[in-house]
C-alpha cells in the first residue's frame, strides 16, 4: 500500500546492529516497516508515537523496543521541530545465534518476543538506557557489541515497561518459552499450520489426550482457550495482511485460515472493535496524516 512503506534498512551480513545517532532529527518519513527488531530513543521530542494501531503522544524522552514488520512512525504537527534520536536496528536472524540459546541469555529472547507487541520503557528506566544507549554511539568493534548485548539485557530486566499492542497477532502469540514439551509441540503446530484446518479432537490426538483433559491443559499453559489462541493467531495474520498487502476483505478471510465471511467479519469486529474495511481504512489514515 502507498501509505505504508517496506523499508530496506543498511545491515549488512557482516553487521551484529546498526546505530544511527541523529543530533538534529525530523520526523518527515513516511509510516514504515521492516524485518529488523529496532530500539528507538527520542531525545527533547513531542508528537505522537504510531506502533501497529496504537496512537500515543509523547513529550521529552520516549524509549521504545519493536519487533520487526510491525508498522511504525513518529509524528508531530510542528514541522521546524528539531529532535534528537538515536535508532538501534539489528536483524531477526539473531535469535539463531547458539550462544543465545544458553539460560543466561532467555531474559533477551523473552524482550524479542515481547517486542512484537511494541514496548515503552518509563522512567527511571529510560534514564538508565538514554545514557547507555548514548555511551554505545560512540563505541566500535567488541566494546560496541557488549554495550549492545548490556542494552538488551537492561530492557529484559525492566521492571517498568508496558505494551503497546495487544497480545493478540500471529507474531504476539509467539511461543513463550516452556518447560512443557507437549504445549510447545501444538503451538509450534499451530503456527506453522493456522492457515489449515485445525481441529480440537486433532490437536488432542496429537498429544495423546482426551478433548476434555486437553482444552483444560492448554488453557492453563496459555490462560486462553484453544479456540481463542487459534482465532488470535489468525486475527493477527489477517490485520497484517490488511495493512501490508491491497487484498481484497474477503482474499484476506481465506488466507487467514477462515472459511466463511461472516464469521471472520464477526470474530475480527470482536478481537479489534473494528470491521476488517474499517481497520484497514483507520490504518490508513493514521500512517498518512501529516
Amino acid at each position: 500500500m502507498k501509505y505504508l512503506q517496506r523499508e530496506i534498512t543498511p545491515i549488512g551480513d557482516e553487521d551484529l546492529f546498526i546505530v544511527m545517532n541523529h543530533p538534529n532529527a525530523k520526523f518527515d518519513y513516511a509510516g514504515h516497516f521492516h524485518s529488523e527488531y529496532e530500539i528507538n530513543l527520542v531525545i527533547n521530542g513531542r508528537g505522537e508515537r504510531i506502533v501497529g494501531d496504537c496512537i500515543e503522544e509523547f513529550e521529552g524522552t520516549d524509549l521504545v523496543m519493536i519487533g520487526p514488520n510491525v508498522p511504525h512512525r513518529w509524528t508531530t504537527g510542528d514541522e521546524t521541530a528539531i529532535m534528537h534520536v538515536v535508532t538501534i536496528q539489528f536483524p531477526k536472524e539473531t535469535l539463531d545465534y547458539r550462544i543465545l540459546c544458553k539460560k543466561i541469555f532467555h531474559p533477551v529472547r523473552q524482550l524479542c518476543n515481547d517486542a512484537f507487541r511494541g514496548i515503552v520503557f518509563s522512567e527511571p528506566t529510560k534514564s538508565i538506557l538514554q545514557a547507555k544507549i548514548l555511551e554505545l554511539t560512540g563505541k566500535q568493534g567488541f566494546d560496541s557489541a557488549l554495550a549492545f548485548f548490556g542494552i538488551l539485557h537492561a530492557m529484559a530486566i525492566a521492571e517498568e515497561r508496558r505494551f503497546l499492542l495487544d497480545d493478540n497477532s500471529e507474531a504476539n502469540t509467539a511461543i513463550r518459552e516452556s518447560k512443557s514439551r507437549r504445549i510447545n509441540q501444538v503451538i509450534s503446530y499451530i503456527q506453522k499450520h493456522f492457515t489449515e484446518e485445525i481441529t480440537l479432537t486433532a490437536m488432542a490426538e496429537t498429544v495423546g489426550m482426551s478433548e476434555s483433559a486437553f482444552s483444560h491443559f492448554f488453557k492453563r499453559k496459555t490462560n486462553r482457550s484453544f479456540i481463542d489462541y487459534l482465532n488470535d493467531i489468525r486475527i493477527g495474520h489477517a490485520s497484517k495482511l490488511l495493512y501490508e498487502t491491497t487484498h481484497t476483505v474477503s482474499e484476506v478471510c481465506y488466507a487467514s485460515g477462515f472459511n466463511n465471511i461472516s464469521n471472520f467479519n464477526r470474530i475480527f469486529k470482536r478481537k479489534k472493535g473494528s470491521t476488517p474495511s474499517e481497520y484497514r481504512h483507520n490504518i490508513q489514515s493514521i500512517m498518512t496524516r501529516y
